[in-house]
């Protein structure tokens, strides 16, 4: 008979699950209470997954905007007021010098800029209106595909977690006659699931509900700005007022 290979060999079986091994080498000293609970294969797993399975459902302009708007959670919700307040001084320079006068005036919202560009053009209310109703709603669509990435990603951990479970009982059967690599394997079947609980629950769930909410509130507070844009946009020209004013 030939020697037997030593305890821990490759032809043992001890190496068939190395994740013990790798979390052995993390160093977790800060953190001891912590440290059953990382498990580096499982975190790739689910996080690695669940962002392949973002790519992948969505567009890069949408993954980007989603991306760009966690600068926004931080943020004080969107303010009308100070937009009103604007409007309402260009409109007493419009009524004492005209539309024209508000060429070149410097508005820093964009939604207000295309409404006052539009009214100086010789726009209707009505134009106006229906130029700041498609402009809002075509902002709100673009920040809702930015919430629903962070939606998808809620639906997608679970799923990577479960996966993970599934990858760990494979192990598992693999490792029965290795009592040393079963407990690896185990670690990936429960903790997957951990982290696609946590990940969808305390991450993208929480960021999504966040940005939605920020969202409609910003449709409500610009839907303030319409009718006092479409007033604008309905006072005549300076030279049309003077004609009417000789004629009397």
């Amino acid at each position: 008979m030939g020697d037997l290979p030593p305890e821990g060999s490759a032809a043992s079986g001890a190496r068939i699950w190395p994740v013990p091994c790798i979390r052995e080498r993390m160093d977790l000293t800060a953190f001891p209470g912590l440290a059953p609970f990382i498990d580096p294969l499982a975190l790739a797993i689910v996080g690695g997954g669940t962002a392949l399975a973002v790519v992948l459902r969505t567009s890069l302009g949408d993954l980007a905007r989603s991306i760009a708007a966690l600068r926004t959670l931080g943020r004080r919700r969107f303010d009308a007021d100070p937009l009103l307040s604007q409007i309402a001084a260009l409109t007493r320079i419009a009524r004492r010098h005209g539309l024209i006068a508000l060429d070149r005036s410097v508005i820093a919202d964009a939604d207000v800029a295309a409404a006052i560009e539009a009214a100086v053009d010789g726009a209707s209310g009505a134009d106006v209106a229906n130029l700041l109703q498609h402009r809002r709603m075509a902002r709100y669509e673009r920040h809702l595909a930015a919430a629903d990435v962070w939606t998808g990603m809620a639906e997608i951990a679970p799923a990577m977690g479960m996966i993970g479970t599934l990858i760990g009982l494979v192990g598992m059967f693999v490792a029965m006659k290795d009592p040393a690599a079963i407990g690896g394997a185990m670690a990936v079947a429960l903790l997957t699931t951990l982290y696609g609980a946590i990940l969808a629950s305390l991450v993208a769930l929480p960021v999504a509900t966040r940005l939605k909410r920020q969202s409609r509130h910003e449709v409500q507070e610009r839907a303030r700005i319409e009718l006092p844009l479409v007033a604008l946009a309905g006072i005549e020209p300076a030279a049309r007022c003077g004609l009417r004013e000789i004629a009397a």
